[in-house]
């Protein structure tokens, strides 16, 4: 496992749609674990292969149970609801703005081992799914921003809100 470089926003591979894995083998495993490990590390909530460079289907998620998920191939299945939240990004350092999720959602996924794996979120778990599979799709949560006024460095938030984001 290995700590990696997060790209920012303005790196051309945020905004591509990532490729589907084929089959979940030694290399596919050996990048969930830098993921997590990056993930872990930056302090985050989530974190998706192209955000380090990486333009596959693959992500982390840590969930505010602190569960955490692998994905591979991640797909939204189903949803229901509507939240609106502060929401942040590794790839955009130091900044959160409003956005509206889905208040719960199905995700379909192959696990680290290639077994399909179905998981029902609520809330901020939900939320950081939505977020995760969009940095698949090359959509940042600035493009979903209720209203650009919003967007606020973390050092203009309170102490709730910003415990909010952090999960």
């Amino acid at each position: 496992m290995a700590v990696r470089e997060i790209l920012t926003f303005d790196h051309p591979i945020l905004r591509q749609k990532a490729r589907k894995v084929a089959r979940v083998d030694a290399s596919v495993v050996r990048l969930l674990d830098d993921l997590a490990e990056t993930m872990y590390a930056a302090p985050g909530a989530g974190l998706a292969a192209p955000q380090i460079g990486v333009p596959l289907r693959v992500c982390v998620v840590k969930g505010d149970d602190n569960q955490h998920w692998s994905l591979v191939n991640p797909v939204l299945v189903r949803w229901e609801g509507s939240q609106v939240g502060p929401e942040g990004c590794l790839s955009l350092p130091g900044w959160v703005g409003e956005v509206e999720r889905y208040e719960t959602v199905w995700v379909r996924a192959l696990n680290r081992k290639g077994k399909e794996i179905k998981v029902k979120a609520s809330g901020f778990t939900a939320r950081a799914f939505q977020h995760e599979i969009d940095h698949l799709d090359g959509i940042l949560f600035t493009d979903r921003l209720t209203s650009l006024e919003t967007l606020k460095r973390v050092e203009e938030l309170e102490a709730g809100e910003l415990e909010a984001v952090r999960g």
